[in-house]
């Protein structure tokens, strides 16, 4: 073949080559232009556009599919889901006692404010604003209290905390859910003072126990023997208006004598004497004579 007309021909293949090249070249940009011309925001998320012309626009964007201007453009995006976030401060009671209390807060930011939380505290405003105002407001609560009303009023104390710093996060357009006490402790002095009342509070109940219970013995004691009294002076009443009433309980006992002897298994002999069974005897009948004239 001819040099010259391979040359001819080698030039008219790279320009077509090159328009074909240029048509691609602009298709796949047109294709990317497309493709970052939309974004899409997810569920529980808000999304603000940024401009750089303009700067924040104060549109809000909802959930789903939207248009935005490449390079001049680009979207924020806030999740407005309520997220949990525990904080502990260190603080003082009013009584000068050390106390660690804990909190966990669920918290969001105010959707139609996006705009401007962007402006004054950017998307990390949960890390910026929270703790600062937590650890204000808790300090300024639980030194309303003494250590032991912490305690005891639990319930109010949370209540006064919640409803503090709810307005308080609300100055930073942000939105608490719940708020609730997760942890209160003290100090290992005040730990050990309370220890020590508990047990000094036991001793002394202990100690009233003991005192009533030697006033219930000693009043026992004195109605036993009060009717101790009283019976032994009936006893000499019917000795003296009736011999025969001891020659009765003389026979009683010996009748409770003779019981515990007959169920022994020991074989025992006795005379009439020991057993109190003498009463035939002159002696006895005797006995009771003197007994009748004193």
């Amino acid at each position: 073949m001819d040099p010259k007309k391979l040359k001819d021909l080698l030039a008219q293949g790279g320009k077509k080559g090159g328009r074909l090249g240029m048509g691609l070249m602009a298709l796949a940009g047109a294709a990317i232009g497309i493709q970052q011309s939309f974004y899409t925001v997810d569920g529980g998320h808000r999304s603000i556009i940024f401009s750089r012309i303009g700067g924040v626009q104060k549109q809000v964007l909802a959930e789903g599919l939207h248009f935005r201007v490449p390079w001049f453009q680009y979207p924020i995006i806030y999740d407005i889901r309520a997220r949990p976030r525990k904080i502990t401060s260190p603080t003082g009671s009013k009584d000068l006692q050390m106390v660690n209390i804990s909190l966990r807060v669920l918290a969001r930011p105010d959707q139609t404010f996006l705009p401007q939380i962007y402006r004054q505290i950017g998307t990390d405003y949960d890390e910026r604003v929270l703790p600062s105002i937590c650890n204000e407001v808790l300090k300024s609560v639980v030194a309303k209290f003494n250590a032991s009303q912490l305690i005891t009023q639990r319930q109010q104390v949370s209540m006064l905390i919640r409803r503090e710093l709810t307005e308080r996060a609300q100055d930073f357009h942000i939105i608490l859910d719940d708020v609730s006490i997760t942890e209160l402790s003290f100090g290992k002095e005040y730990t050990a003072a309370v220890e020590a009342k508990q047990v000094a509070q036991q001793e002394a109940q202990r100690a009233q126990f003991y005192v009533e219970r030697a006033k219930q013995e000693k009043q026992q004691k004195i109605v036993q023997a009060d009717g101790e009294a009283q019976a032994a002076k009936l006893i000499g009443e019917a000795i003296q208006q009736n011999p025969g009433f001891l020659k009765l309980r003389k026979i009683q006992a010996a009748q409770k004598i003779a019981k515990t002897l007959a169920t022994s298994q020991n074989r025992v002999y006795l005379q009439s004497g020991n057993l109190m069974l003498n009463i035939t005897d002159k002696d006895f009948d005797s006995n009771l004579e003197n007994l009748k004239r004193r």
